[in-house]
């Protein structure tokens, strides 16, 4: 009798909850992605260096971008909304915890989290997210998140871990207009909030350098950031132009001494803005062939361009050919135009070489070709990627840049980089949405 009327007053109180919060919608959500990779870093046979790791391929599990949140919104009546995420990382197949910096990516609303109103005017939203930059061509990219992922080369100036115009920016206020005819536009702004006048230290409220790296704040660290992207989507077509600005960028971490050999002097390097912009194109064929293409256009304000590797051209082609209506054929190419200077880092295979200057050839190509298979339920699919990132003598690009689990970049365990390395893998994954 006691458990019955237990019961009862939980279905009560449930009830009474239903009636209260009718205006409001919460949904559960999530992304699991897992695979398993073989990776080969491209330090074996090669001469005149010395790595202080093991070279060849590597066996790997890797958890990819795999996430879950709550979203929802109340209706405020009148057409205005009140609208909130709150999304974290979730490390499957790995311990949680600080990955290369302060960050604890299993941590609650460690990814796209805001709250905001929304309205037929559109949206204002108050938070951390993707960029527009970012957003713009996301969908262009068929191996998101695999160790074929762009961003080893698109929005990555220089090469790193980190994709910098590919970012989720911090402490941000955006505003995501209405469709107008298939039209639509996204801006973002995110204050640097930093007391330092060179933003030397982390902005205020946050555990890492602006950009993503650990104190001193010398790689890449900013200020004040903009993104803007401009959107047409119509049937078959869709198409973007976008621009980002990151104010009075830190690069002095690239000054290592006062200059000879492979070290920039100081000063040559500095403290700069850097921007960049692209345009982008999609068409799908009534051939069920989908065309992506994007050129993309970084650049520092550098002080010389002797020591500048972040001024650069990019291009993306890919496309996609369903097969059946359950399977996929991808193929993708990056290519990373020359840049007019290299800061030193990324040691050359000939090591009496002075690695900077416009003479040192820094060009890179990645290609990716990927199978996958949806399954019925359109929740659930598995894929194979095989990539190879084709690095020129002073280039020093990766595989799996800002979305695979594990990076597989040029540094040797003792965390020295070595440039110009032909870099590949394989990996085969699932992926179940929910």
């Amino acid at each position: 009798m006691r458990k019955s009327l237990c019961a009862l007053a939980v279905v009560g109180a449930l009830g009474a909850m239903q009636v209260a919060h009718a205006d409001t919608t919460v949904q559960l959500y999530g992304h699991l992605d897992l695979s398993v990779d073989s990776v080969d870093n491209g330090l074996s046979g090669r001469t005149g260096i010395d790595p202080a790791s093991k070279t060849g391929w590597l066996p790997a599990i890797s958890s990819n971008l795999s996430r879950v949140g709550l979203r929802g919104y109340h209706d405020l009546g009148g057409g205005l909304k009140a609208v909130m995420q709150v999304e974290t990382q979730i490390d499957v197949s790995a311990t949680p915890g600080t990955t290369s910096d302060n960050r604890v990516q299993g941590a609650f609303a460690s990814r796209n989290s805001f709250l905001g109103l929304a309205g037929g005017w559109g949206a204002v939203k108050i938070g951390k997210t993707d960029a527009p930059y970012k957003l713009s061509t996301g969908r262009m990219d068929p191996f998101s998140a695999t160790i074929g992922d762009y961003n080893s080369i698109m929005g990555n100036t220089g090469g790193d871990n980190r994709a910098e115009f590919d970012w989720r920016l911090s402490h941000a206020v955006w505003y995501e207009s209405p469709d107008m005819s298939g039209f639509r536009v996204n801006a973002l702004y995110s204050p640097g909030q930093n007391r330092s006048n060179d933003n030397s230290i982390q902005a205020q409220g946050e555990p890492n350098c602006t950009g993503g790296n650990l104190p001193p704040c010398g790689d890449g660290s900013f200020g004040n950031a903009y993104s803007i992207a401009g959107i047409y989507a119509n049937g078959p077509l869709y198409a973007t132009v976008a621009w980002e600005l990151h104010k009075d960028t830190n690069r002095t971490g690239d000054e290592l001494g006062a200059g000879g050999g492979t070290v920039p002097p100081v000063g040559s390097v500095g403290i700069a803005d850097e921007d960049a912009w692209k345009i982008g194109a999609q068409y799908k064929f009534a051939t069920h062939t989908t065309v992506n293409a994007i050129y993309e256009k970084m650049h520092r304000a550098a002080p010389t361009d002797t020591y500048n590797e972040r001024s650069r051209d990019g291009y993306w082609l890919a496309a996609t050919q369903n097969v059946t209506e359950q399977d996929d054929v991808n193929v993708g190419w990056a290519h990373a135009g020359k840049s007019p200077g290299n800061p030193g880092s990324g040691l050359l295979a000939d090591p009496t070489a002075v690695n900077y200057g416009s003479s040192i050839d820094n060009e890179s190509n990645m290609y990716a070709i990927g199978y996958k298979h949806h399954f019925a339920d359109k929740q659930t699919t598995w894929y194979a990627v095989y990539a190879i990132q084709k690095n020129h003598d002073g280039a020093h690009y990766d595989l799996g840049a800002s979305g695979h689990g594990i990076t597989t970049d040029c540094h040797d365990a003792a965390g020295v980089c070595f440039a110009g390395n032909k870099i590949q893998g394989v990996s085969v994954g699932m992926t179940y949405n929910f």
